[in-house]
């Protein structure tokens, strides 16, 4: 069914978004069918004096195929074509005015006109070219036999027709080209989006190695004394201390070779401990400074060092979007360690930063160069403690951050 679907021809402008758009087409094509076979009758009979019966078919072979040109064009001109050449080889049979059009007769300008517009706007620049050639080829060779004479006005079908083709193909060229440049932005912003993610994936995991590192290193240091500590130590326990310092110390040099791929050339100032809960009025304070006002409701309570840590870059990245897109704002922080109201699971650590409207509004972001993707480092480390978040605009202008970090193993998975 698929490889059926894909070899049917679309229809002209069937990639619109809009209906109307997509339905356009065949209106035209309606129209210009019903309008142009009585037409192209009455004219060549009445006007001309062709035999009823040529002109039916004359009118038939240069009208109707217009709507197979809403979906295959080339194979429309073909009849279109050949039908206009015997249209004008049909009319040096009778006699006609000197006044009336030859050898293409209005209603076959017309059609082929539209015809030739639809060419454009689906095929290759090469088959274009070919068309016009055998339309001025068709045009010239049968301006040798006009019966009253060769005038500029025999070559009004070359003339409109490459108009015609020129238009459609511009329009063709500069719909690919926009498709294309949106196609482009599209894997674009993929990208710097999966390029950000990694980017705080790896950060998150230097971070940890300092704080994993910490505690292993406690284990290690504890296992080796245990024996000089605690002396009456039998000799199977003083061997099982013996090998978790062990254990410790190889887990600490896996860590260690891990953080080497992680961590770039340039990234030893990150050689420090990391910062908590107890840091972040650091942070209230270096916003309060650029000049907005900063309200901080704190926590003291022990959490552990992974939840702390990330509460604090979730601030600090709430706090510099603050800064960067509502300079002046005034803003809320707030910590707090409570439980879910329905009881279900344990305590958990609330993280809240809400910013009022900026009093002025911006005339642009104060930082042109960010990713704009501070959101996804703010998941993805709610996601590695296993919490929520919620983020969004707020109706009055203003903009909320809000986490829940689960302080147990159990409650975050």
């Amino acid at each position: 069914m698929t490889s059926v679907e894909e070899q049917r021809p679309r229809a002209l402008l069937a990639g619109a978004s809009r209906r109307w758009v997509r339905l356009l087409p065949w209106a035209v094509a309606f129209v210009l069918c019903v309008a142009l076979l009585p037409t192209t009758i009455v004219v060549l009979t009445a006007d001309y004096g062709l035999n009823g019966g040529v002109a039916s078919a004359l009118a038939v072979g240069q009208a109707a195929p217009l709507l197979l040109a809403v979906v295959r064009p080339l194979r429309a001109w073909y009849v279109v074509f050949t039908a206009d050449v015997a249209g004008a080889l049909a009319l040096l049979t009778v006699d006609f005015q000197e006044r009336l059009l030859w050898p293409f007769p209005p209603m076959g300008l017309v059609g082929y006109v539209a015809l030739c517009l639809a060419l454009g706007l689906r095929e290759r620049t090469r088959t274009l070219v070919l068309v016009w050639l055998a339309t001025a080829g068709a045009n010239v060779g049968l301006g040798f036999a006009a019966p009253h004479g060769a005038g500029a006005k025999e070559l009004l079908l070359t003339i409109l027709g490459g108009i015609a083709l020129l238009l459609g193909g511009v329009l063709r060229e500069r719909y690919e080209v926009q498709r294309r440049l949106a196609e482009q932005e599209t894997i674009s912003e993929a990208e710097r989006g999966r390029r950000t993610l990694l980017e705080e994936r790896a950060r998150i995991a230097r971070e940890l190695h300092d704080v994993v590192a910490h505690h292993m290193s406690v284990i290690t240091v504890q296992a080796d004394t245990a024996e000089y500590r605690l002396a009456t130590l039998s000799p199977d326990v003083r061997e099982e201390f013996t090998s978790i310092a062990a254990t410790a110390r190889e887990s600490l040099g896996e860590m260690r070779r891990l953080l080497g791929v992680l961590r770039n050339e340039d990234a030893h100032g990150e050689l420090v401990p990391q910062p908590g809960l107890a840091q972040i009025g650091q942070l209230v304070d270096a916003t309060a400074r650029t000049g907005g006002p900063v309200e901080f409701t704190p926590c003291d309570a022990e959490v552990p060092e992974t939840v702390g840590l990330s509460a604090y870059r979730i601030v600090q990245e709430a706090l510099a979007n603050v800064v960067r897109h509502a300079p002046g704002a005034a803003t809320h922080v707030s910590l707090a360690v409570s439980r879910p109201a329905d009881g279900q699971g344990g305590e958990r650590l609330t993280v809240v930063v809400v910013n009022d409207p900026p009093p002025q509004p911006p005339a642009g972001p104060l930082e042109v160069g960010g990713t704009g993707h501070g959101l996804v480092g703010m998941r993805e480390r709610v996601r590695l403690v296993g919490g929520t978040l919620d983020a969004g605009p707020l109706p009055d202008g203003g903009f909320r951050v809000a986490a829940q970090l689960p302080l147990t193993e159990e409650d975050s998975t």
